[in-house]
């Protein structure tokens, strides 16, 4: 297979979440006192374990590269020759119970991502993250952004309080399909409930692992409320799911449709047909076991070759040096995966300067 990346699109590309006091500096005097006076600039809001292998790869590690944009695109766009890297914050926005204090976080985490990330080199792009605790600020925050064509994608999480499909949503999801956002739903949590049906797991492998229930989850959620129904042209992209649990969840998801849809008779289709046409998955983590055959015979269970896109997951460690894909993908399939796929999902990409 060859080594060319020219001209591909990193779909998930994470600078390091910035401190509460690094976002103060973009927030108004109140919540620039509110942040002091209440202790939260102590407060360590890096996503990953700082110490584990997981976290950062060695030699990104070394470069500094998830705290600087300059050498975040050395090792990358620069390396590879990647067209853009979508970035997406993962500051814990989310896990605010104050909405209001939740927004302000929202505004400051996107005015530093565009300050200090997009405005440094021309191919990075952005997702606008959501105070999900508040509809109304979240679409607030959506108009906001429109304007400013660096941001692709508004940014949820794969855990929070309620099913993302409810209705108390669905203006975001107007807001976003109004102005052509592709919505994106990475792993994470508001931790404000157990990751597990079953209560907390103890340890980060339980947690990590378990992140594709919440994707189970959301993807129900948003095909049986009838969201892809009531939003014909929305895109939704769901980031660091794994890929080999999708094809046995929708058999089930369809089997079961067909035995209760006079429950739901605003799916007029099976579960699978609008998946294929308005969900998206990131190939990494890529999930599979190793071997060619295994990679084809996916593809075949997920009947489409639209439906993966190209990610590295920077600067976390995924897979061994250069292997960004898995093997036994062809010329073909490569190059909708890296290129044609990302520019079909993310409408916004074309018209960014």
């Amino acid at each position: 297979m060859s080594d060319d990346w020219t001209g591909a699109i990193d779909c998930d590309f994470h600078p390091r979440a910035p401190t509460p006091r690094d976002l103060s500096r973009y927030m108004d005097e109140h919540w620039r006192d509110a942040v002091e006076t209440r202790g939260i600039d102590a407060w360590d809001s890096i996503a990953y374990p700082a110490n584990a292998p997981l976290t950062i790869r060695p030699d990104w590690r070394e470069a500094g590269a998830d705290e600087d944009p300059v050498a975040a695109a050395k090792v990358t766009l620069d390396r590879f020759g990647f067209a853009h890297a979508i970035c997406n914050c993962l500051f814990p926005v989310q896990a605010f119970r104050d909405e209001n204090l939740g927004a302000a976080f929202a505004r400051a985490v996107n005015d530093w991502l565009a300050a200090e990330w997009l405005a440094k080199d021309a191919r990075l792009r952005g997702s606008v993250v959501l105070p999900i605790q508040s509809t109304e600020r979240a679409v607030d925050e959506i108009e906001r952004r429109a304007g400013d064509p660096r941001f692709v994608q508004v940014l949820m999480l794969a855990f929070g309080e309620h099913p993302l499909g409810k209705s108390r949503y669905w203006p975001i999801y107007a807001a976003a399909e109004r102005h052509s956002f592709t919505v994106g739903i990475h792993a994470g949590s508001s931790y404000h409930h157990a990751v597990t049906g079953s209560g907390w797991p103890t340890y980060y492998l339980e947690d990590y692992a378990a992140q594709s229930q919440g994707f189970h989850t959301q993807l129900g959620s948003l095909i049986a409320e009838g969201v892809f129904v009531k939003f014909p042209r929305l895109k939704v992209v769901l980031i660091e799911s794994g890929v080999t649990w999708l094809p046995p969840y929708l058999w089930r998801l369809a089997k079961f449709w067909r035995g209760v849809r006079n429950e739901v008779p605003w799916i007029d289709r099976s579960p699978e047909a609008f998946v294929r046409d308005h969900v998206r998955l990131t190939a990494q983590p890529f999930d599979a076991p190793s071997g060619a055959e295994h990679i084809g015979r996916l593809m075949d269970q997920l009947q489409s070759d639209t439906m993966l896109l190209f990610a590295t997951d920077f600067p976390h460690w995924q897979y061994d040096g250069d292997a960004m894909l898995p093997p036994g993908v062809s010329p073909a399939l490569r190059r909708k995966i890296l290129i044609d796929n990302p520019l079909a999902t993310y409408p916004r990409l074309e018209r960014s300067p």
